[in-house]
């Protein structure tokens, strides 16, 4: 008979599965959100649905995973190899999602007028493939042999038929975590989002200081004062993956560089609850800072979860904007005044006045967009 478990890991497991349902069930409603919700349909969000997608996996897959691994599981070597190479696969997408995020906020704030020029979706959806790409390729590099397997045949630890305890530490290298992992995709891509945040608040800052100068309240001041409060959100996003990830990464460094060092075991289990447990964080941070997710995770539960009769969210005050103009047609509008006979044209008499008179599209640029402005809600 298995032993049983100790109220440790009894603990462990049951703090995994209420992580594990939470992320699934939050990054769920975030792509619902955003496949429903056409104000969400832009490039950032894009991005990130592929960052959910990658929680999503680790709230169904990884950790489920995780739980069988603490159970002290004899398992082949590769297939051991395999799991812990599908933890490090997503969790370089989620770096890599984060990075383009970023990098997308920072040329909406750079280049305004030219941003859906430069950045359109075609261009986002090759990011989002290269970004999934690079991740596999950089998780799945202990696959192709920078591993501990010859380490573990060096010191008899291991059976012939390659069958071992499944730990992480067994089969990942600490060369491959620490100066492949850490220090070439984690680090790097970490400092290199903290500085283009601060660009981006830098800027952002000027303009609406630039615009507070002049006593004004424009169009531009609305802008920007909207794209500081989404990269104040986003930055949030950088800093919570952060804080559950660096301090894994610094317990491999622990354990590479002084090998004599031992880490307390509930220590390791506090830094992977912390690593699954940003999984299940985001969609708390996007319904608390965006506004635009949270009246779309409120109209989910009351529409589809409550079976509550709620409008689409198709309709909903922030999206009027893209509904089609109303005909001016049918609006009620001043008959036109009468043609004197002065104004006459000299090769004959007036015409009928056409249904369609006044209407937008017959007058200047001008007197047109001046009318549809107007019409719009």
């Amino acid at each position: 008979m298995p032993e049983p478990f100790s109220p440790a890991q009894l603990l462990y497991i049951g703090m995994e599965v209420a992580i594990a349902v939470t992320s699934v069930v939050g990054n769920v409603m975030v792509v619902w959100a955003v496949k429903i919700n056409r104000s969400l349909r832009d490039t950032t969000f894009c991005f990130i649905v592929s960052l959910a997608l990658a929680d999503i996996a680790v709230g169904a897959l990884v950790i489920p995973l995780a739980i069988t691994i603490s159970i002290g599981l004899q398992t082949h070597f590769y297939s051991c190899l395999l799991v812990a190479c599908t933890v490090l696969v997503l969790t370089q997408s989620s770096i890599l999602a984060l990075l383009a995020i970023a990098v997308d906020r920072y040329l909406r704030v750079k280049i305004p007028t030219s941003y859906r020029r430069v950045v359109t979706p075609r261009r986002a959806g090759l990011a989002v493939v290269l970004c999934w790409t690079v991740a596999f390729i950089v998780g799945l590099t202990p696959m192709l042999g920078w591993n501990n397997l010859s380490g573990l045949r060096e010191n008899g630890s291991i059976s012939p038929d390659l069958v071992i305890t499944c730990q992480f530490e067994n089969v990942i290298s600490m060369d491959y975590m620490v100066y492949f992992n850490f220090f070439g995709w984690v680090l790097p891509p970490l400092l290199l989002m903290l500085v283009i945040y601060a660009e981006i608040f830098y800027m952002i800052h000027k303009h609406l200081n630039k615009k507070k100068g002049a006593g004004g309240h424009s169009d531009p001041h609305k802008y920007y004062d909207k794209e500081l409060n989404l990269a104040k959100s986003l930055a949030l996003v950088l800093f919570l993956f952060a804080v559950s990830w660096l301090p894994l990464h610094i317990l491999n460094c622990i354990t590479l560089f002084c090998p004599h060092c031992q880490t307390p075991m509930f220590l390791l289990y506090i830094a992977i609850l912390l690593t699954h447990g940003n999984s299940a964080v985001n969609p708390i941070v996007y319904a608390f800072r965006i506004k635009k997710f949270r009246t779309a995770f409120q109209k989910i539960w009351e529409q589809y979860l409550c079976c509550k009769d709620v409008s689409a969210l198709e309709m909903q005050a922030s999206e009027r904007k893209e509904m089609p103009e109303p005909d001016p047609r049918q609006a009620a509008a001043p008959p036109p005044p009468p043609l004197l006979l002065k104004d006459m044209p000299n090769n004959g008499p007036p015409k009928p006045q056409s249904p369609t008179s006044g209407h937008p599209l017959e007058l200047g640029p001008k007197q047109a967009l001046s009318i549809l402005e107007q019409n719009s809600v």
